[in-house]
């Protein structure tokens, strides 16, 4: 709940105020979600000018789609979800998925889990930032929004297999990236 000039706003009055076009309700909803969605859009997406392109999308799909929320599980989720498979839209218009042959796994060596714990969360996301879109969709799917291959090849249109060897090869990179920072 918000409270707006001491009046708090319920999340059921604030879906049917928007669901029947009231404009202060569509601002509250917007206001009360952007944030969180912009950080989700910023994950997904190479530069802020793509975060916010990803940003309106999503609110667009969001206010058309409201007569559709049943309800099950929470709102906030259910934006989430929108957002997320909104950002991937995007990310499928934007670039091509290139598979990599690569399959195995390399899990960051003891050594170098040490340097994690020196980074800031802001380096955390710059070192993100810097993986290939395609990388970087599946490690978000992967590792932050907690999809399987399946769900992520699915959602990606491309294979699962396709989908392990990206999230594979974009650890392998982050590795050499996080490594370069134990170096400064």
């Amino acid at each position: 709940m918000t409270e707006r000039s001491n009046h708090i706003i319920a999340e059921s009055d604030l879906i049917r105020g928007c669901i029947d076009g009231d404009r202060r309700m569509q601002e509250e909803l917007y206001r009360r979600f952007s944030p969180k969605m912009y950080a989700v859009c910023l994950r997904y997406a190479g530069k802020d000018e793509d975060a916010q392109d990803i940003l309106q999308d999503g609110f667009v799909k969001v206010f058309r789609n409201l007569g559709m929320y049943r309800g099950d599980g929470s709102f906030e989720g259910w934006v989430r979800r929108i957002f997320v498979n909104t950002a991937i839209e995007h990310y499928r218009r934007k670039a091509a998925v290139y598979p990599v042959t690569e399959t195995h796994e390399n899990i960051l060596e003891a050594k170098d889990a040490s340097v994690l714990d020196t980074l800031s969360v802001k380096d955390l996301q710059a070192i993100i930032q810097q993986l290939s879109p395609g990388y970087k969709a599946v490690f978000n799917l992967y590792v932050i929004e907690g999809y399987t291959h399946k769900e992520i090849g699915d959602m990606m249109g491309i294979s699962e297999g396709t989908s392990k060897s990206q999230l594979a090869r974009a650890k392998i990179i982050l590795q050499n990236i996080i490594k370069t920072y134990k170096k400064h």
